[in-house]
């Protein structure tokens, strides 16, 4: 596996365009084995078309990359929910020597994702803070080892791939007004600066495993929740799943081309 740190301006001197390759660039793919492991931002969690007890969605990122490579096969067991252990238990099988690129984000359930932000959501500053505290002790306390052992099992399976892991956004501009949501300014930093914790832990033991970080915070700055032109789903009443999940346009903006340009295959 290669050892890459993506960073902004390698992003830009690899990518023209963020969004889907052209008929005739994709008509030049390169034949692929693709396995797209991870949780919920993996599967495309957040899009209207997603669907399934997992989530998974044809605005996904491993989705969109499919389609701007016909003469590739993608293996999409991603699903909402998924920590380390359930990826090594449950979607490890698509894996084999004759894999020659997976991607993965996971992580953010290990240290949880979701009972931070309903805290966060439904509580009080202190709540929050105490909450977010108890997420950074596992962050420390047990995630290391947990990636660890994920990505040694990914290495394992397919020794000869590109292992891709793709990190999470902050999720809040601050100084944007953000109605719906009930997240005082506090609570907005305690959660983004929880972002940056998970993302060094996640890069950090990605760097370690020889696989490629691609770090998405940069591209989101700008498009955060309630901002004019958001890639993240606000919280929802009507589809709770998709509350703090990028939408259509985080995917395709965002993780797509961060995946095209850490895989460096043709598109």
């Amino acid at each position: 596996m290669r050892r890459v740190v993506l960073t902004t301006s390698a992003l830009f001197a690899t990518i023209a365009a963020p969004g889907l390759a052209t008929p005739a660039a994709a008509a030049t793919a390169t034949a692929v084995d693709y396995v797209a492991l991870g949780d919920s931002y993996s599967a495309g969690v957040g899009t209207p078309d997603e669907s399934g007890s997992c989530g998974r969605s044809p605005s996904s990122y491993p989705s969109l990359w499919a389609v701007n490579h016909p003469a590739a096969t993608l293996h999409f067991v991603a699903c909402g929910g998924a920590t380390t252990d359930t990826v090594r238990a449950s979607q490890l099988a698509e894996l084999s020597s004759a894999t020659t690129l997976v991607s993965i984000t996971v992580g953010g359930n290990d240290v949880g994702f979701s009972p931070t932000l309903s805290v966060c959501t439904a509580g009080t500053d202190d709540a929050c803070r105490r909450q977010v505290e108890s997420a950074r002790a596992a962050m420390a306390a047990t995630l290391p080892a947990k990636l660890d052992a994920t990505y040694q099992a990914i290495r394992q399976k397919a020794p000869a791939a590109t292992v891709v892991v793709l990190g999470y956004p902050r999720l809040f501009d601050p100084a944007v007004s953000c109605p719906g949501g009930g997240l005082s300014a506090v609570k907005q930093n305690l959660l983004n600066a929880a972002a940056d914790d998970l993302n060094a832990v996640v890069r950090d033991r990605a760097t370690a495993a020889g696989a490629a970080f691609a770090d998405v915070r940069t591209l989101f700055t700008g498009h955060e929740i309630c901002t004019a032109v958001t890639w993240i789903n606000n919280v929802s009443a009507t589809r709770p799943s998709d509350s703090y999940h990028p939408n259509s346009g985080g995917y395709a903006q965002v993780y797509l081309p961060l995946l095209n340009a850490a895989a460096g295959i043709g598109v």
